[in-house]
């Protein structure tokens, strides 16, 4: 969930606006730094409650799980919503498009203000995913307008998708202070303010307005339904199911079966219109397919830093963000940095070259990660998370861009199609790796917790002696012998359980760091496979050729 990037597909239908006049280089670092602004601010707005739901969950009175439903209110609506302003700001205009977008995350950013309990907070938590929709498509158009035809798919695609990696580490590196000014409301005062300071750029910068065009009809709106219906299901699920437990609560299995009917009828339903919302045969392209599974396992990789990271450090070993922002500095800086060299080799027409290396750097760190102990801090995973940083800023805009071009070469229709392959990859695909590693943990934890109890034998006398060490600290304020003995037993009990905690992350990251090396395998096999059917083509035309 962290961080996790929303509507940026949709922000190509003015990629190659017609014979723009060429943009004044003093204004190039202005429309920079507005799209740097807009991704934050979406950003900061998702990963506020998710990053602090323990430090706020008193403040709405709220248990650890029931606390979890803000995260599932913000992205039910979020994650699908960009797919139908897609065609909302191709036929009501961009600026308009605009006007509204910031206008409504303003008057949601104001809600937070209003927040007292729980149930008031799901219903702005929802409100505000709804509003926040827009914001990167905003900073993404921003990009794009910042740069020359030539130079969009490759600069201003990579510069965007770093843009995304920003919020999740700043999100930490501010939370103590506002946490500190005021709780809920201290933490969405700087979400309002950012709100009201976006909200002057669309005047002072202004886009280019691409022709209107009018593209809504009434299928898309039934169609549109059916896919939010699905999606959002899917974002409900994944965000509490391993809190509730999967298999524990029957109206989990119903929300799945929702979401399942959902997105079949909705295929049905576009595979029978002469102008779908989505081209499913598109998507069933075997290219399409394979850029699919590259932007999944690309996200359940990440989701090593945005969610196992985190968990780890709060929950494991009992760290807070003040006592950790020496690493999330280091993480913000070598997105940047990843996210800058990216940009300088995808200018000089470098792909698949820079996915190897980010899957190397993301694999050898989470393998350095997984050799975790309950005596490892922040300065062990300095270099680890510094090479996972980089390598997720490398790793995103190639993909990014091959969709891109690709969609744009087919017209305007075909960016909604590749933007639900976004959205259910990055948005629905983080939630997928946040789900997966929670529950990897909590099952190794149970296995490593049973291994370990077997072997806790008072029969055995070094246990004894460690029952006698743990509990001859209460033997001034315990006389009977009994119970000492209890308190040492219960005291190598929490031992043992945070021993098999930590051995269970230990699983998690080492699983992340295969994850990257299979794919690596896979990406070195697919390249192989490019060069010998080039080949194999290339001798067949200098056959032909030479034997007319």
């Amino acid at each position: 969930m962290s961080g996790e990037p929303s509507p940026v597909a949709n922000a190509q239908a003015n990629a190659v606006p017609p014979a723009p006049p060429p943009m004044p280089g003093w204004k190039v670092p202005l429309y920079i730094a507005a799209s740097v602004m807009f991704f934050l601010t979406q950003g900061l707005g998702l990963n506020l409650a998710f990053a602090n739901l323990t430090q706020i969950q008193g403040t709405i009175a709220a248990t650890t799980t029931e606390s979890a439903w803000l995260s599932a209110a913000y992205m039910a609506p979020n994650v699908s919503l960009a797919i139908a302003l897609v065609k909302i700001r191709l036929q009501y205009g961009v600026r308009n498009f605009a006007e509204v977008s910031i206008l409504g995350f303003v008057l949601a950013s104001l809600l937070n203000l209003f927040v007292s309990d729980l149930h008031s907070a799901i219903v702005v938590r929802f409100v505000s995913g709804i509003a926040a929709a827009p914001l990167s498509t905003l900073g993404f158009l921003y990009m794009l307008e910042a740069f020359e035809p030539a130079k969009k798919m490759t600069i201003g695609v990579s510069l965007a998708m770093m843009n995304t990696l920003l919020a999740a580490p700043i999100t930490r590196l501010v939370s103590p202070s506002l946490l500190d000014y005021g709780e809920w409301r201290g933490l969405y005062t700087l979400e309002m303010a950012l709100a009201l300071l976006v909200m002057p750029i669309i005047y002072l910068l202004p886009l280019t307005p691409p022709p209107r065009v009018k593209v809504i009809v009434l299928g898309d709106i039934f169609s549109y339904l059916l896919v939010a219906i699905g999606f959002g299901c899917l974002a409900v699920a994944l965000s509490v199911g391993r809190l509730y437990w999967w298999l524990e609560v029957p109206w989990l299995g119903v929300v799945l079966a929702i979401a399942v009917a959902s997105l079949t009828v909705a295929i049905v339903v576009e595979l029978r219109r002469s102008t779908p919302l989505i081209d499913v045969r598109w998507l069933l392209r075997p290219e399409i397919l394979h850029l699919t599974a590259i932007l999944l396992v690309f996200r359940i990789i990440a989701a090593e830093q945005t969610s196992v990271i985190m968990t780890f450090y709060q929950n494991a070993v009992g760290l807070l963000y003040d006592q950790l922002s020496i690493l999330y500095w280091i993480i913000l800086a070598f997105s940047i940095i990843g996210g800058l060299i990216c940009t300088v080799f995808m200018s000089y027409g470098f792909s698949w070259q820079i996915q190897f290396v980010a899957l190397i750097l993301m694999g050898a760190g989470s393998l350095m990660d997984s050799q975790v102990t309950n005596l490892t801090r922040p300065e062990q995973m300095y270099l680890s998370q510094a090479l996972v940083a980089a390598g997720a800023a490398l790793f995103l805009p190639p993909s990014m861009s091959v969709g891109f071009k690709e969609a744009i070469s087919k017209g305007p229709p075909y960016l909604v199609t590749f933007f639900v392959v976004f959205t259910f990859t990055q948005s629905i695909g983080g939630l997928v790796g946040s789900a997966f590693y929670g529950t990897l943990i909590t099952i190794r934890e149970k296995f490593h917790s049973a291994v370990l109890t077997e072997r806790v034998l008072l029969m055995d006398p070094h246990v004894a002696a460690r029952v006698s060490q743990l509990s001859s600290s209460y033997g001034k304020v315990i006389g009977d012998s009994a119970l000492l003995k209890g308190e040492g037993l219960a005291l190598l009990g929490a031992q043992v359980s945070r021993e098999a905690n930590m051995l269970a992350y230990g699983d998690a990251f080492f699983t992340a760091a295969v994850i990257a090396f299979l794919s690596l395998a896979g990406l070195t096999i697919h390249v192989l496979f490019r060069v010998v059917r080039a080949r194999l083509a290339g001798d067949r035309v200098e056959v032909a050729t030479s034997n007319p």
